[in-house]
């Protein structure tokens, strides 16, 4: 399995959709921003402020990322 190392820090996680299709999120704001390994499997996306990743039970976290656009696209094109 291939990972990236990336700094993140506060996130939103989608638990799913209720009845009405509405997403159902959680927000998550931490203090300090922290070292992560993901798994290159688990991305969906990048964007300049996200990096979309899925997790067990259809779980989707938007993680924010320290690092610049540019460096993390060179990082998943490396691999």
């Amino acid at each position: 399995m291939k990972f990236i190392e990336l700094t993140v820090k506060n996130h939103i996680i989608l638990h799913g959709f209720d009845a009405r299709n509405k997403e159902i999120t959680e927000n998550v704001e931490v203090a300090k921003a922290a070292k992560k390994l993901i798994a290159v499997d688990r991305i969906l996306s990048v964007s300049e402020k996200f990096i979309l990743t899925k997790y067990a039970y259809d779980r989707i976290v938007y993680w924010e990322y320290e690092e610049e656009y540019e460096s993390v696209k060179a990082m998943l094109s490396d691999l």
